[in-house]
């Protein structure tokens, strides 16, 4: 395909995403282009418009992509034109590597990050790495599915990898992009879902999504009420906030996990504490395309759902400048209608 299409590019860094007609890329040996129906707007997408991580500007965002297959290139094996596709955070590995050898992908060495280390969703068409790619299942639309590929991802490996079983006490930090689908994942994976949010505005819309209890982390100590209903086995911190990451700690039970997604300040916690109850303080990262193909299927399986509000790719900089105050997850539609 020869011409060009429209993208939302970060073209100064800290600067605002400019609209413009680009190239359209075409896929190189072990690459498929994708026609994008949809792309979520990330707090990750920070990364790319302030030229972190060693991002090269211009570049365009977006890792939260939902399409459908256009081209293959040569070598290709698994893809075919007409597929509906979505592609994550984790844009490619190098499979050879220590960690890829040993089937560790999340965490190969030279390991790409979509919309960072190349061009990504925000935009008409994209060009990735076959591996990066996942099968979106019949019954998921582009726009419910583009979240799913990170925020969802995300929530639903960390709480599948947890140290809690059925009918044990899982609390969820946060009902915001992440949180909101944690709950729904915690409470469909059968856990005692506990929600911990700042103030009660979010109470019900947390009960309705799943959770069993609630607690307000501004009545009081959260960790303190978390005990009172019996301690959790796994703490899924959502937010980054790490003085009340340190105060949850205590209302783990004995062998009880606070597993933590973000954040840059450092969370506080005896050693006597972690020795005393052998909790554990543990990060958890995305994950690979198949981890997203697991998460798609479930959330159909389960009628698991984000709560999305959707902009024109042409308004992708007033979405990221409204996305604090979104009910949620922000979505770019990137086809004309």
């Amino acid at each position: 395909m020869t011409g060009t299409m429209r993208a939302a590019q970060v073209q100064q860094a800290g600067g605002p995403f400019v609209v413009t007609d680009v190239p359209v890329p075409e896929p190189a040996e072990n690459q498929i282009r994708v026609k994008v129906h949809a792309c979520g707007i990330c707090g990750g997408d920070a990364i790319p418009r302030n030229a972190l991580f060693g991002t090269t500007l211009p570049r365009i965002p977006g890792h939260e992509i939902a399409g459908v297959v256009d081209a293959v290139g040569a070598a290709v094996t698994v893809w075919e034109a007409g597929q509906r596709v979505g592609v994550g955070w984790s844009g490619g590995v190098d499979f050879t590597c220590e960690f890829c050898r040993r089937g560790d992908f999340t965490n190969c060495v030279s390991r790409k990050i979509v919309g960072t280390s190349y061009d990504g969703g925000y935009a008409e068409y994209v060009v990735v790495p076959q591996d990066a790619v996942a099968r979106i299942p019949d019954g998921l639309s582009f726009e419910d599915a583009a979240p799913l590929m990170c925020g969802g991802i995300t929530a639903f490996n960390a709480l599948r990898h947890a140290q809690a079983g059925p009918g044990d006490t899982v609390a969820v930090q946060g009902v915001g992009g992440v949180g909101h689908l944690a709950i729904q994942f915690a409470d469909k994976m059968g856990f005692r879902t506990v929600a911990i949010n700042r103030g009660r505005d979010k109470e019900k819309l947390a009960r309705q999504l799943g959770a069993d209890e609630y607690i307000d982390s501004t009545e009081g100590d959260a960790g303190e009420a978390l005990k009172a209903l019996g301690g959790a086995a796994a703490i899924l911190a959502t937010v980054s906030r790490a003085e009340l990451q340190s105060d949850l700690v205590k209302g783990l039970r004995p062998n009880g996990q606070l597993i933590v997604l973000e954040g840059s300040d450092p969370i506080q916690v005896t050693g006597h504490e972690l020795a005393e109850g052998r909790l554990s303080v543990s990060g958890w990262y995305s994950g690979v395309a198949q981890d997203s193909e697991d998460t798609l299927n479930f959330a159909v399986l389960k009628n698991i759902r984000p709560i999305i509000e959707t902009y024109p790719l042409e308004q992708a900089e007033d979405a990221w400048q409204h996305q604090p105050k979104a009910n949620l997850r922000i979505v770019l539609k990137t086809q004309p209608e």
